[in-house]
């Protein structure tokens, strides 16, 4: 078997059984913003398209998805992978694209084809990616890989009865627009940044430690930001407010925290032959001289890339929709969302306020507990965001259902908020049509039954994290304060009172264990 990195997520998997394109991206996705780390535009994209035998495309994002290089290099009538999904949209998004020869991939399940065994994972909760994400195993008797990609599973016993794989390929740089784009001073930017950084090596340490594969590959990001107004987040950037971790810095704090592992570089190019559990690797795009200037001298080689590709950005801005009058963006708003509000109830009552938009402008107010979209007058506001007309008009034109997969992943706007993070404001910014407004108030109400208990350390909780349902029992840690982390997603809770301690909602069941083995009659009362 041999795996060929294609850039960001990207890998070409060469098998006994047929060859498997997985999320060739060449960019520049979410509104121009980010391009390929290093630059992945020297591969011979011809030959892969032409010996792909299946393409699999892990979730809906821009960074994973690229339209453009679909229909330029691979061919209509591919075996398309998918994943089993509770919405339909990136079946809809590839049969657009003229693809019919699609194959769901049941949850879970082994597909055969000839020596070839696959299994895709997929993950549905609101907060995986744009509603659902994935990862895919796979072996052909010569070898077997992971690809989590970006994906953060919760059973891994499910992900791991595929067998242990001789080579794991998992992200390892965040995709999200926090801290940087929040209206905050430097150093408070600073300190988030590298909270969130540090937060997402301890998730991949994680993941890296629970798999146990002898050969780890970090891949998917971080992006080039090549837009002037974004050039200084790249990396941890020019200040140390962003949050993007490079795969060798990763693979130095992998090796300074778990060196039994064999850490290597993916990027596009590298070969990765996997034989009968050896595995080695070669470099067929850069030389060793050129990688050690995109990783060593990374501003010199991020300038080098903005000076050559302005008019790839040129490009994407004539492709926008004119900016609408701010009245037409009012109508058109209130029309599109406010249906979607009424079938919200607990997503409304999760955001509990006011949302500002200002829109070029149109200043305008989401008001969720009333389900009402209108000129904003004045209210006290939970959130407020300042964004182009034009990226509001192009998403009006296109009716993006997902703001997170094109808007905020951009990073091309600006929020301030009153409190802590809104996961149900993000959730309904990412659900905007019917099917995935009706999916996630089930998907919430579901959470609500959360009735097993288990204990960890001297307290009982509710055995399932409120966020996405991890087993807390594999997942989270009590410190000495009676805070509980899910390594997950880093949330935490203070089980004293039961409250999050990381955003709004989402409280645990919790209670103390006395030195006696017995709990209490108090701590037996459930926390609010």
């Amino acid at each position: 078997m041999r795996i060929t990195g294609l850039g960001h997520a990207g890998m070409f998997i060469e098998t006994v059984g047929g060859n498997i394109i997985c999320d060739p991206v060449l960019g520049p996705s979410f509104f121009g913003s980010w391009f390929p780390f290093p630059d992945n535009r020297g591969l011979d994209w011809e030959r892969f398209g032409r010996e792909a035998d299946f393409l699999y495309i892990s979730h809906r994002h821009r960074d994973h998805f690229d339209p453009r290089l679909l229909e330029r290099y691979i061919r209509k009538d591919i075996e398309v992978l998918l994943p089993e999904y509770p919405t339909d949209d990136l079946e809809q998004d590839i049969r657009a694209l003229g693809y019919t020869n699609i194959t769901y991939a049941p949850a879970g399940e082994i597909i055969q084809r000839g020596e070839l065994k696959l299994m895709i994972t997929p993950l549905r909760a609101p907060s995986d990616g744009p509603i659902g994400d994935s990862s895919l195993s796979v072996d052909d008797g010569t070898g077997s890989v992971l690809n989590q990609n970006d994906s953060h599973p919760l059973d891994l016993d499910k992900l791991m009865h595929f067998g242990k794989p001789d080579a794991y390929f998992t992200q390892v740089s965040g995709a999200i627009w926090w801290p940087m784009v929040y209206d905050l001073p430097l150093d408070a930017k600073q300190n988030f940044a590298q909270l969130k950084r540090d937060a997402q090596n301890k998730r991949a340490m994680y993941y890296i430690e629970k798999v146990d594969a002898p050969h780890v590959f970090p891949m998917a990001g971080p992006p080039m930001f090549l837009r002037d107004d974004l050039f200084d987040f790249n990396g941890i950037g020019r200040n140390g407010e962003s949050i993007f971790t490079d795969q060798k810095q990763f693979l130095a704090h992998m090796k300074e925290l778990a060196p039994q592992y064999d850490g290597q570089l993916f990027v596009p190019g590298t070969v990765v032959t996997v034989d009968g559990g050896e595995v080695t690797t070669e470099q067929t795009l850069y030389t060793d001289a050129e990688i050690a200037h995109i990783f060593d001298e990374k501003w010199d080689y991020l300038e080098e890339q903005r000076a050559s590709r302005q008019q790839e950005i040129s490009d994407e801005i004539a492709s926008r929709a004119e900016p609408l009058p701010p009245q037409e963006i009012l109508a058109a708003i209130k029309e599109w969302w406010e249906p979607l509000l009424k079938k919200s109830r607990t997503i409304r009552l999760g955001v509990g306020g006011c949302v500002r938009f200002r829109i070029g402008d149109l200043d305008m107010v989401v008001d969720f507990p009333r389900a009402k979209v209108r000129e904003y007058a004045g209210e006290e506001c939970v959130y407020w965001y300042t964004i182009p007309a034009d990226l509001v008009s192009t998403n009006i034109r296109d009716h993006e259902i997902d703001w997170s997969n094109s808007i905020f992943l951009s990073m091309q706007f600006s929020v301030g908020r009153s409190g802590k993070f809104n996961e149900f404001l993000t959730t309904f910014l990412k659900c905007l049509s019917v099917d995935r407004i009706e999916y996630v108030e089930n998907w919430y109400q579901e959470q609500t039954d959360q009735t097993e208990d288990a204990e960890i350390g001297d307290w009982v909780v509710q055995r399932r994290c409120p966020h996405l349902r991890a087993d807390l029992t594999k997942t989270g840690k009590v410190d000495d304060d009676g805070i509980l982390t899910c390594s997950m997603h880093d949330w935490k809770w203070d089980l004293k009172t039961g409250r999050c301690l990381s955003t709004s909602g989402h409280p645990i069941r919790s209670s103390r264990i006395i030195e006696t083995g017995r709990v209490s009659d108090e701590d037996l009362q459930p926390t609010p």
